[in-house]
């Protein structure tokens, strides 16, 4: 399901933000993480984590889905991951949050590290999963990453439309890719159902059509950050399974290098993992969180 709450920021001419938080509200006093999920998921990717007593009885978890996804909605069918950036940076200022920890999942693996690179005093540290700092250019797909626009364009054309689409419903082809690229072979026909039913309520109607247009368009046309990443001074713990299939690890150990200027830039290998971690494996990654956060703070 989609987040249940919202607010309004002014980016982009007002966007609706969905967030979940866990506790009725923000506590000052513990650090604070920011969530943010994969394409086409929504802040229930995030489930174990919220339900992780550990977790959120050390820090505050602030999920926020980025354009394109949930609950979140904007006047504009275009936007970029700069965008979403922005709009989290709002919703943390909106909160009274002044720093967080941010983990980003595939996509919000690239928004987590823009959030870090536009407002540098306020992101503490990063954790990316199942992620990659380049485009899918050739030298990345020499190396193991996908090449998406021969499966996704036909998509693209698909979703677009001269009038409006009151029966549109995002069909089981888009939704099989999904599960197929991103979460494990070892889910349930319960799980990969809820997932199922999620995408088809997020992406109905005339405005779920252009709402998953523009979060393929967003994903097709993204720029690299290979010659951003050297300013980035916090520290980064960055997380990428053996399984995963879009980016696979030899990408991931190449880039964490580049975070030249990091306090400290790490690396871990996840045996079996899927490209959404969080899915195939939710301790590992909320283990790495906790030590992200309690090394650089005083809990």
């Amino acid at each position: 399901m989609s987040a249940t709450t919202t607010m309004r920021v002014p980016h982009l001419g007002g966007i609706t933000a969905g967030y979940r938080m866990s506790g009725d509200k923000y506590d000052a006093t513990k650090p604070t993480s920011v969530l943010i999920n994969s394409m086409c998921t929504t802040v229930s990717l995030f489930d174990e984590m919220f339900a992780n007593t550990r977790l959120r009885d050390t820090m505050n978890l602030l999920a926020i889905e980025p354009l394109g996804h949930g609950a979140t909605s904007c006047p504009s069918e275009h936007f970029t991951y700069w965008d979403s950036a922005i709009m989290a940076l709002q919703v943390l200022e909106y909160l009274g949050i002044d720093k967080a920890f941010a983990l980003g999942a595939s996509q919000g693996g690239w928004i987590v590290v823009r959030m870090a690179l536009l407002a540098p005093d306020r992101i503490l540290g990063l954790l990316p999963t199942g992620t990659s700092m380049d485009t899918e250019s050739e030298d990345s797909r020499s190396k193991g990453a996908w090449d998406p626009k021969p499966l996704l364009i036909p998509f693209v054309e698909k979703w677009c439309s001269m009038t409006p689409t009151p029966d549109f419903v995002i069909d089981d082809v888009w939704c099989g890719m999904v599960a197929d690229l991103g979460f494990p072979k070892t889910f349930s026909e319960k799980q990969l159902q809820f997932w199922n039913s999620t995408l088809k309520s997020v992406y109905n109607g005339d405005k779920g059509r252009k709402k998953a247009k523009g979060a393929l368009v967003c994903l097709l046309e993204r720029d690299g950050l290979l010659l951003r990443i050297r300013d980035i001074k916090c520290p980064v713990y960055w997380l990428q399974g053996t399984q995963d299939i879009p980016f696979g690890v030899i990408l991931a150990k190449e880039q964490i290098r580049l975070f030249t200027s990091s306090e400290e830039a790490r690396l871990d290998i996840i045996e079996g993992g899927s490209h959404y971690l969080n899915a195939s494996n939710p301790i590992e990654v909320a283990d790495k969180l906790l030590e992200l956060v309690k090394s650089y703070t005083q809990v």
